[in-house]
């Protein structure tokens, strides 16, 4: 269910890159958690966007999603000035996905590669509207009992950087005593019901959105923040460990 808060929000040749953001196209890819989502900003506004709440088929929308939004850019004969990815952390499957296209339309299209990372892009979209005093805390779900979490001030200052914590009944204690703390994001569900401490929000719905990437795009794009294209890897914060299905490890009892 999308909530008040996410509601807020022909192959080109290689040339140097325009760094005037204000008149700037930007190609912006978010595959960190179970939304999908692809959007085309054009200074500083919307001119496309394409999402999929319903789990994990970014295999097949994000391909989609962006040769619609490049049907759009030919259509109207745009001109990508930089590709845009969330960087994580959050899924590794999804995460691969998304950087894999993002880099494949960085070499394809002669466009820079921005990657922004990701509980930024949440806690942007959420920083006008929370107390000026409170802390951001948008937490990615780790699996198992374990989030990903990032304190930021509204500001978007880091308060604390971003680990991969152990839900606890006194998690955070530390900040919760001198600060309200509002918790979102898809593995704030798994705090809910053990931080009980009074200085403790939580907002239901909200996901990290390519549609919410395109102010801090522009400010990247501006300082020429780009990453390398052939060496970029996600942040995955956490090596990915596969699992054996139950019925192959009693196949081999």
């Amino acid at each position: 269910m999308q909530s008040f808060f996410i509601e807020l929000f022909n192959r080109s040749s290689v040339i140097k890159p325009n760094c005037d953001a204000l008149m700037s196209t930007f190609l912006q890819i978010e595959t960190a958690t179970p939304v999908c989502s692809a959007t085309l900003s054009k200074n500083g506004e919307i001119v496309y966007n394409k999402e999929d709440f319903t789990g994990q088929s970014h295999a097949v929308k994000l391909g989609v999603f962006v040769e619609e939004t490049m049907q759009h850019v030919r259509r109207e004969g745009l001109h990508v000035d930089a590709v845009v990815v969330s960087s994580g952390p959050g899924s590794y499957t999804g995460l691969r996905i998304g950087v894999s296209e993002a880099k494949g339309l960085s070499y394809g299209l002669g466009a820079p590669l921005i990657a922004i990372p990701t509980p930024l892009i949440m806690a942007h979209m959420l920083k006008d509207e929370v107390e000026e005093d409170a802390l951001l805390c948008p937490m990615i779900d780790a699996r198992r009992m374990e989030v990903y979490a990032t304190f930021f001030d509204t500001s978007l200052n880091v308060v604390r950087p971003t680990a991969a914590d152990i839900v606890t009944e006194n998690g955070y204690s530390d900040l919760l005593e001198n600060h309200r703390v509002v918790f979102f994001g898809n593995g704030a569900d798994k705090c809910k019901t053990m931080i009980t401490h009074p200085n403790a929000r939580f907002l239901p719905d909200v996901y990290p959105l390519a549609s919410a990437m395109t102010a801090l795009a522009e400010k990247a794009f501006t300082e020429k923040d780009f990453v390398d294209t052939a060496y970029f890897e996600p942040f995955y914060l956490k090596e990915f460990v596969a699992t054996v299905p139950k019925n192959k490890v009693l196949s081999n009892i």
